[in-house]
């Protein structure tokens, strides 16, 4: 004779299985469905634990950074750009001797942007890498990397260094006490070229206030002009840092 089947045992407080899990998920559902209401009110953040999403709002440069760049852009001279005739890099001496120990300028930046550098008895990186900012990428060999003048030596000559000394020329190519020079990718370094930021910025979108805070910090440390479109540039990516 077959066997009756036994009756559902009741969860504790006498409901049975079925309806405590139809409590439960309306219970999560109204939570889900209020932390949704409260996200739009702008009451929490949700995406708050994303790592990507933290990455991208956070800005290089701190809001001090940026306020201070704002100040800086307002002192310097807004002009028409002028490319006075006569432009050649040996009038901008770079890459100085003897800067540091028995390293040049541009040792010394490889040794500063670097992480493990080891370098030879001329100074000479031979093993390390070195993080580019204009990219993104690392790189373990050092001829993969450019020093890049924030501000290009013929850049300069148009905004004013063109009425400068050799002497000043040379402290402004060879300048280690502000953002002038960085180590990055050979290939970042020549599409840039001399182009100022209406015409060049990073491909790399979360380095653009880092980018153009040094832009403005150099060229207020030289006193040198910038030309209106490169001023609508620098105030367009200031207003998103």
């Amino acid at each position: 004779m077959a066997q009756k089947s036994s009756p559902r045992t009741p969860a504790k407080g006498g409901k049975p299985t079925s309806r405590l899990t139809a409590i439960i998920s309306t219970v999560v559902g109204v939570l889900v469905l209020a932390a949704f209401v409260l996200q739009q009110l702008g009451v929490i953040d949700l995406e708050s634990g994303d790592p990507a999403v933290e990455q991208q709002s956070a800005p290089e440069s701190s809001s001090a950074d940026v306020d201070q760049a704002r100040e800086r852009l307002e002192e310097i001279r807004i002009e028409e750009e002028d490319d006075p005739p006569g432009y050649d890099r040996a009038l901008f001496p770079h890459w100085d001797s003897g800067v540091q120990d028995n390293c040049s300028t541009r040792q010394v930046v490889l040794l500063r942007d670097g992480e493990d550098v080891r370098t030879g008895d001329t100074c000479q990186p031979t093993s390390g890498s070195w993080y580019s900012a204009y990219d993104g990428e690392t790189y373990t060999d050092a001829q993969d990397i450019d020093i890049d003048h924030m501000v290009a030596l013929k850049e300069g000559w148009r905004s004013g260094a063109h009425a400068w000394s050799t002497e000043e020329r040379q402290k402004f190519a060879n300048d280690l006490d502000s953002s002038q020079l960085w180590a990055v990718s050979a290939s970042t370094n020549r599409a840039k070229g001399d182009a100022d930021p209406a015409n060049w910025m990073p491909p790399l979108e979360s380095s653009h206030c880092d980018y153009v805070v040094s832009w403005i910090e150099v060229k207020h440390k030289w006193d040198l002009t910038a030309d209106p479109d490169e001023e609508s540039a620098l105030r367009e990516v200031l207003a998103g840092c």
